[in-house]
């Protein structure tokens, strides 16, 4: 056939369309050479790293965090293995149903998990811990079910385990998982998202010394997430040991003893500042918080009445009541307004104006000087005393001793207490001072207020010739006791300068209180060695009436708080307690017999 047969018209168009489809080719191929090239040249680095994170995997191996032990080495809290479960959310495709099906098979909250995995969003390759240790049932089950759960990754971690349950709550602490906010504080930069760090008491206080170097292995993982082996490994160091002055079994002794009740107790060496024990009750088992906080138990826990989270050794307020006599005696004796010869009339009662002011003993306790007047408690006494002083000279003594101010406990938050003077009371109140508030204040009543931890501070530095020490709960820190990065030593905050006259005369009384006749802590005596102490009966509210119309009727949350403060034994002292017994009634029947049963654990067992 010859091109001559066609019609010149179809020939052209012909042509025209075969034109049009190589311009076409040539243009898709132009397009797919250009982003060939871009992909490869200039994006090729980009995703070539892409490419190697998707392939290897950086995750890290969690130290074993040091453990905390008492004066004698006996180990309070320790470790235990954890199995945690993660999410990496990279490897997740259907984030809801995986969240359904971890609540069936783990009893996993969704809604926690999901607020979880979003806040991880701008890091998809970080392992997000969803739920920590899990019981063996729930292990067995997602791992029977682990390859319907992608990017579910199980790990077993080391867990945090309170030997004793609620044992020195307060002062140990408790872990709980690290908040968004302190992340972005930057506190702990070595930490991330789902760690366990220390929240209060020793926990907190040593948290780096505690918590060790983070290590970790790079992996490489199959498209599914999977791991097919370790390419290299960083080997994580443990977090240093803590060892506190704390005794065990004098710690012991004193949380049975307030087994039931509310207060504190604090026991100090009172040569040292060591701290001993130290109890505050209701308490909490911190074992709790170890897999994280349940909404509900703490719900339960914080909004108790009886403020388990609460220390009421370092931030319980109280009156000191008849224990502040101590400090009235003391002023009385430096500033020449106070001769332990003079005797005083006391018929039960005291006169300022019109207002009567009772004794504890109704009757009276007739003539008495200094020396009976500590040993008895004589109110009549000491209102005269006071009334001599001014309110003023006895809050400079009182301050002196160590009250009104923060001790500087190396542990935990103190709250300063009270120590009212003239021009307090004009700045806060805006009313001048009244005589009748002397009177009040020179038995430890009034605006008076003191923390159990100062009240120890405060006894012990009658004893120990006036020196105030800090109280602390720390012996050493370090990988071993001959490896230590810290180490205790007794910190003198101040000397008080009082007279060691008027401290023998004062000390004389105190072991009057526990070893004489009509001694108000006589409960507190022993046949082997010599104990000196003063009780307190702290008034909570005055009352004319019982609210029922009965007699002799109180409601508890009216009666008196109860005070102790002891050292023993007098001729070496080794141990100084305060103990303060909420409501509790009076000093001598309530917190003298704790005080005995303290003192007896821990000299006889030395």
């Amino acid at each position: 056939m010859r091109i001559s047969n066609f019609d010149p018209v179809s020939v052209g168009i012909f042509n025209r369309q075969i034109r049009n489809a190589t311009l076409f080719v040539l243009v898709l191929f132009s397009i797919l050479v250009i982003r060939l090239w871009f992909l490869q040249i200039v994006k090729g680095p980009i995703y070539r790293a892409k490419s190697e994170h998707n392939r290897l995997r950086l995750q890290d191996i969690t130290p074993v965090r040091g453990m905390i032990m008492d004066r004698n080495g006996n180990v309070l809290i320790a470790n235990r293995p954890s199995y945690d479960l993660f999410v990496i959310p990279e490897d997740v495709q259907d984030r809801a149903r995986l969240l359904q099906d971890l609540e069936r098979l783990a009893g996993l909250d969704p809604e926690s998990a999901r607020q979880k995995l979003n806040a991880s969003a701008t890091v998809p390759f970080r392992p997000v811990c969803l739920k920590k240790d899990m019981s063996r049932d729930m292990l067995a089950i997602v791992e029977m079910y682990k390859y319907n759960l992608p990017g579910v990754v199980i790990k077993v971690e080391p867990g945090r385990h309170y030997v004793y349950g609620n044992f020195a709550f307060h002062l140990l602490g408790y872990l709980g998982e690290i908040s968004e906010a302190e992340l972005d504080r930057g506190q702990y930069p070595d930490s991330k998202s789902g760690d366990m760090i220390g929240k209060s008491g020793v926990e907190s206080r040593w948290q780096t010394s505690l918590s060790g170097m983070r290590g970790g292995e790079q992996i490489e993982v199959d498209a599914e997430g999977r791991k097919i082996r370790t390419i290299s490994i960083r080997l994580p160091g443990s977090g240093s040991n803590v060892c506190l002055t704390l005794d065990q079994h004098l710690q012991m002794t004193a949380e049975n003893a307030m087994i039931g009740k509310k207060g504190a107790i604090v026991a100090l060496d009172p040569n040292t500042g060591e701290v001993l024990a130290l109890v505050s009750s209701p308490s909490v088992d911190p074992n709790l918080f170890v897999c994280g906080t349940n909404r509900t138990i703490w719900k339960e826990i914080a909004q108790s009445k009886d403020f388990p989270l609460q220390n009421r050794a370092l931030t319980g307020q109280y009156p000191p009541a008849s224990v502040f006599k101590i400090i009235v005696a003391l002023a009385g004796l430096e500033e020449g307004r106070i001769d332990p010869r003079e005797t005083v009339f006391c018929p039960g009662y005291f006169f300022l104006g019109n207002h009567r002011y009772r004794c504890w003993k109704k009757h009276g306790h007739g003539r008495v000087d200094l020396h009976r007047a500590l040993v008895e408690s004589c109110d009549v006494y000491f209102y005269r005393m006071g009334k001599r002083l001014g309110v003023d000279r006895i809050a400079r003594y009182a301050k002196k001793l160590g009250l009104g101010g923060k001790t500087g406990f190396d542990v935990g938050h103190e709250k300063e207490g009270l120590i009212p003077t003239k021009s307090w009371k004009l700045k806060r109140l805006g009313v001048p001072w009244q005589e009748g508030e002397t009177v009040s204040t020179s038995i430890g009543q009034s605006f008076t207020l003191v923390t159990p931890i100062q009240m120890a501070t405060m006894i012990s530095a009658v004893f120990n010739g006036g020196v105030i020490y800090r109280p602390q709960a720390t012996k050493w820190v370090g990988k071993s006791e001959a490896e230590k990065d810290y180490e205790f030593s007794p910190e003198i905050i101040r000397k008080t300068g009082i007279e060691q006259d008027h401290l023998e005369i004062v000390k004389k009384a105190l072991i009057g209180v526990v070893n004489e006749r009509g001694g108000t802590g006589s409960m507190t005596r022993f046949n082997d060695f010599t104990v000196a102490g003063k009780t307190g009966t702290a008034q909570v509210i005055g009352l004319k009436k019982d609210e029922s119309g009965k007699r002799n009727y109180i409601p508890v949350h009216y009666k008196d708080h109860a005070w102790f403060v002891a050292v023993a034994p007098v001729e070496n002292p080794r141990i100084a307690l305060a103990i303060l017994v909420e409501h509790g009634g009076h000093g001598g029947s309530t917190a003298a017999p704790i005080a005995k049963e303290l003192i007896e654990a821990y000299l006889h067992r030395q």
